[in-house]
């Protein structure tokens, strides 16, 4: 750790950084970020930086509101897009209580405690997400850039130049990219970061998120991570490959299995599925998020495995020759818009509730799901996901899991906050109800 710290404090006196940014998330994963400058950094990761708890989602009460942000030096970067003039750097920081306790109702320190429990098993988790997104003209209404498809080369230089610009900025925080193309829908576009170990992730995932919107502002236009943001358009998802290590060998492989999947696989795979309709209100938080979990346009809303089936809600990818080291697993639910330091502690902890209680994993759908009638996917035993926030937070507030994965201060908070979104979007006259029922009721 003091080697991580001597590197920080050497690298902003050599590149003459001006400015320093802690980062950190609120319960809802929004980001949160205060500057420092550089006579106050080694501080800071010594002992920690002050700040007011009581004015973020989620942290404490305005009578127990000092807190202490605690520098990860492991997370330190040059910010890209500063340039020479007044260099900036960014680090992610743990939120503590000002006793130097962590404190339960960080995001981040959720995440490190359920990763903390797999190691205690022998595996490192490890994840990598497709993250989908959209283009408009502004904030004000979703007007699409281009109407290009699935894979399509559009010719129009503003929407390549801005994921260009996107992915150039990315590597220069050390967050590598495995592919970048056009989306199904008009102005939708996705960015796959390569997958890493999942604090790692969430940490890039906040990042990302920044850059897109960042970039995107520089240009004039507006980037968006809003489920579902186009009526009777594809909605936006953040399939999330999933992967447990024993040391350096992957334990989701098996040689001997004719599909090449381990028992440690089959179970959590079966944890994930027993456990989905419990999580599906942390991977997917907002009210929006169940307009893009509908079957009308192949939403993975049924809950099945399969190999290489998309209409699935876990699908196993085939893996190329001799390169068993990828084995993984694909959760299709969630969304860009969750928390991921929640979202992937929550996906952890059904995974390895599965490998602890040995639960059996279902047959495979071999068939296409959306297909199948609601009879007969009763009679093969495939469940739905909630359809709405509702119905979502219903199920999350009776689940011992997620109760225990997130913390209690959390647990409460969320099913708290999103009951309020809930009942307010329930109250809401809307523009639909208006033109379908106003001139006829």
């Amino acid at each position: 750790m003091q080697h991580q710290v001597d590197y920080v404090l050497r690298t902003v006196e050599e590149r003459g950084v001006r400015f320093v940014r802690l980062w950190f998330t609120d319960v809802l994963g929004f980001l949160k970020s205060f500057e420092i400058t550089p006579a106050e950094l080694e501080g800071a990761l010594v002992e920690g930086m002050t700040f007011d708890g009581s004015a973020i989602q989620g942290y404490s009460r305005v009578q127990e509101s000092d807190m202490l942000l605690i520098p990860d030096a492991n997370t330190f970067e040059i910010v890209a897009w500063h340039g020479d003039d007044a260099p900036t750097a960014r680090i992610f920081c743990d939120v503590h209580r000002i006793s130097n306790e962590p404190f339960e109702g960080d995001p981040r320190f959720v995440l490190k405690r359920n990763l903390e429990r797999a190691r205690e098993k022998g595996f490192t988790f490890y994840t990598g997400p497709e993250m989908e997104f959209f283009y408009f003209e502004s904030e004000l209404a979703p007007e699409p850039l281009d109407h290009a498809g699935f894979f399509d080369l559009t010719q129009l230089d503003r929407v390549s130049g801005l994921r260009k610009q996107t992915i150039v900025n990315l590597e220069a925080m050390g967050i590598p990219v495995e592919y970048s193309h056009h989306e199904l829908g008009p102005s939708q576009h996705e960015i796959d970061l390569r997958y890493t170990d999942a604090l790692t992730m969430a940490d890039n995932v906040i990042t990302f998120r920044h850059v897109v919107k960042k970039v995107a502002a520089d240009h004039g236009v507006y980037a968006t991570f809003m489920p579902k943001p186009i009526s009777g358009d594809f909605g936006s998802g953040m399939h999330t490959h999933l992967s447990l290590f024993e040391g350096d060998v992957n334990a989701f492989h098996d040689p001997g299995d004719p599909h090449g999947l381990s028992k440690i696989a089959k179970c959590f795979i079966a944890g994930l599925l027993h456990h989905a309709r419990e999580i599906t209100a942390v991977t997917n938080q907002w009210v929006n998020s169940y307009k893009r979990l509908n079957v009308r346009y192949e939403a993975p809303v049924y809950v099945c495995w399969a190999r290489n089936n998309r209409s699935a809600l876990v699908r196993v990818p085939v893996t190329k020759k001799d390169k068993e080291s990828s084995t993984r697993i694909e959760f299709r639910s969630p969304d860009p818009a969750c928390n991921p330091y929640l979202a992937f502690s929550v996906m952890l902890a059904a995974g390895l509730r599965g490998i602890e209680e040995g639960y059996e994993l279902p047959p495979e759908a071999t068939n296409n799901i959306f297909e199948l009638t609601p009879e007969e996917r009763a009679a093969e035993g495939i469940a739905s996901l909630p359809e709405s926030l509702g119905e979502a937070i219903d199920v999350m507030e009776h689940s011992e899991l997620v109760a225990e994965a997130l913390g209690e201060h959390i647990f409460e908070h969320f099913v708290r906050n999103k009951r309020a979104e809930w009942d307010d979007y329930r109250s809401q006259v809307t523009p639909y109800e208006l033109q379908r029922y106003l001139p006829t009721l």
